[in-house]
């Protein structure tokens, strides 16, 4: 018997047997972690799935509405975005609040225009704010100044208090952090990443969705991420359970400086032991393992599983870090509340056009230019963003309270969680891999309970958890905490 299970939390002791195939399967559990046959390869290079109980991980595949989601974005309107905002001249956070025609005052403005017509057609679920507030004299704003975040929140039929966020950033800077008044394109840092949340939040206003999500077109990021970080604390307040956030921040084109291209992969930043964790927390996650597994790190497979299936036609790179040398996005102010969040960004970038004043030197223009981006990449990116936050928002949440039995001594592994509460939730299937692997390798169903013990040692490999509703959407995978 491969593994057995007992609903909780009446804590009973009986065991249930598994079906008939997934015990045939589990029929390998007392043999050594012996390599598989060369068709069953990790997608990791050089990992071999390991012999055990479960089948292979694959991509989820996307179900008829996302498929008809991801054939209306539309690469025309993502260029005509761009082109709108970087036509503002600057939109520097500090330039002018109140100009028609120029600045940040007038791209905001217009930013909320184009999120309202959207949400007419959603039926009423989806509404558009302009979240504000005065940022007082801080570092690079030198007097106290209006931030104002447009933000579009489509609701969730099911579990509105789920929540999934994406941003871009609206605001835009020159060579000089300081200058408000020279232009500022900012075409593809960072009018690329606001057109993805843009053309999301106009085809996905008139579905149903399950959870929540937000499309905030934040503004401040040049500054200091202030915007975001009075995005993050309003839903704190809110008490929304934010179980995802992306930021998209320079996602125009995959050309590097010297000329190197990638165009059909995205990066995706995802750190590791999680800012909000205590040294204590910390010091426990080391001393069992799980240093790659934080809930961002298990938010960023969970990219990989439904956007490298085919439907977008990329690749994403996830990097082990929280964001690139020198530089940070407005995902971290969500990633210091404690919630798991990631940043879009270009596999390659051309420092000779970002934060440059427009400028021409022997007979070449410089600067943040439309010119300069690859909408045919945006458009991809905006595919990513949309497998993910469709596939987020109509599955089950996250497990949660998953904690693995560390308290005796034995071979085999039990793990306990906590019911969803989804109208639809159909069971869970417990995950697993080598530790040497990057992605999940082995999954077992083991149906709508809430402990299970698995004939597997702990000592040897990861466990995980995740929740399948009846369509067989599945959730990110929850990494245990020890417990008893």
């Amino acid at each position: 018997m491969g593994a057995h299970h007992s609903d909780r939390p009446t804590r009973s002791t009986r065991r249930t047997f598994l079906s008939a195939s997934a015990a045939a399967t589990a029929a390998t559990v007392a043999a050594p972690l012996t390599a598989a046959p060369a068709s069953a390869q990790d997608p990791t290079p050089d990992v071999v799935v390991p012999a055990g109980p479960g089948r292979l991980v694959r991509p989820q595949p996307p179900d008829r509405e996302l498929r008809a989601l991801l054939r209306e974005v539309d690469r025309n309107r993502i260029e005509a975005t761009v082109r709108r905002l970087a036509a503002f001249g600057t939109r520097h956070t500090l330039s002018s609040q109140d100009d028609p025609v120029r600045g940040i005052g007038a791209a905001r403005d217009w930013i909320h225009r184009q999120l309202t017509g959207y949400a007419a057609a959603s039926g009423g679920r989806m509404t558009v704010e302009l979240q504000s507030y005065v940022q007082e004299p801080a570092p690079r704003i030198p007097v106290a100044t209006r931030i104002t975040n447009v933000v579009a929140t489509l609701r969730g039929d099911t579990s509105p208090g789920r929540v999934y966020v994406v941003t871009g950033h609206y605001d835009s800077r020159a060579s000089d952090v300081s200058d408000a008044v020279s232009d500022a394109p900012g075409a593809d840092d960072d009018a690329s990443g606001v057109a993805v949340l843009m053309e999301l939040a106009r085809v996905m206003a008139t579905r149903h969705t399950g959870a929540t999500v937000v499309f905030a077109a934040v503004a401040g990021e040049e500054q200091g991420l202030y915007g975001s970080t009075y995005l993050a604390k309003q839903l704190k307040a809110a008490g929304a359970d934010v179980q995802g956030m992306f930021s998209n921040d320079i996602v125009g084109s995959s050309t590097a400086d010297d000329g190197t291209r990638d165009p059909r992969a995205v990066r995706l930043f995802a750190e590791g032991v999680p800012t909000a964790e205590t040294p204590a927390e910390a010091s426990t996650r080391q001393s069992v393992g799980g240093e790659n597994d934080s809930p961002s790190r298990q938010l960023a497979r969970f990219v990989g599983d439904v956007a490298e299936n085919g439907a977008t036609g990329m690749r994403i790179r996830v990097v082990y870090r929280r964001d690139r040398y020198l530089r940070g996005s407005d995902h971290i102010p969500f990633l210091r509340e404690g919630w798991p969040a990631g940043r879009f960004t270009e596999p390659n970038e051309d420092f000779a056009h970002q934060h440059q004043d427009v400028r021409v030197v022997d007979g070449r223009q410089y600067g943040d230019l439309p010119e300069f981006c690859d909408f045919d990449y945006i458009t991809r990116v905006a595919l990513v963003n949309g497998a993910t936050l469709w596939s987020l928002a109509q599955a089950p949440g996250t497990p949660k309270d998953v904690t693995i039995v560390t308290t005796n001594l034995t071979n085999d592994t039990t793990l306990r969680w906590r019911r969803g509460d989804e109208a639809d939730l159909a069971g869970y299937e417990v995950v697993w891999r080598e530790t040497t692997a990057a992605r999940w390798q082995k999954v077992i169903d083991v149906g709508d309970v809430t402990e299970v013990t698995v004939d597997l040692s702990k000592d040897n490999v990861f466990f995980g958890v995740r929740a399948v509703d009846r369509a067989g959407h599945r959730s990110p995978v929850a990494f245990p905490k020890p417990g008893s």
